[in-house]
């Protein structure tokens, strides 16, 4: 018999840590929105260097939240665009090109959040 077990967004927000840091994204930030409104529990937010980075993240991190039972609730953006949005029941992952990431300045809109993890 086989038991399921559904991860908490917590414990998809730190999925989700672990595979932008294991595939080399940069600039890694996790930021719990719990207390500020109710369409997400958490952003994370990454940059990558080129558009191919940026679809081999999408790719990589839709496969591990599929492995988890995650499903993929809402997808936004395109990697040539510089920006990816996935939403994964609450979490939300931002993945953007340098310049994407400065211009929208998501951790300045959200800057009373708590930033539960950063690495650089």
């Amino acid at each position: 018999m086989t038991t399921t077990h559904t991860l908490n967004p917590t414990e998809v927000a730190r999925l989700a840590v672990d595979v932008a840091a294991e595939k080399l994204a940069t600039d890694i930030v996790m930021m719990d929105l719990r207390q500020l409104t109710a369409f997400a529990d958490y952003f994370v937010v990454m940059s990558a260097d080129s558009a191919r980075q940026i679809e081999a993240l999408e790719e990589d991190m839709t496969n591990a939240m599929k492995a988890a039972g995650v499903a993929r609730t809402h997808r936004e953006g395109t990697p040539t665009s510089g920006w990816v949005l996935l939403d994964f029941a609450g979490v939300i992952i931002h993945i953007f090109g340098p310049e994407e990431r400065d211009f929208f300045g998501l951790e300045r809109l959200w800057s009373r959040a708590p930033q539960v993890v950063r690495i650089l």
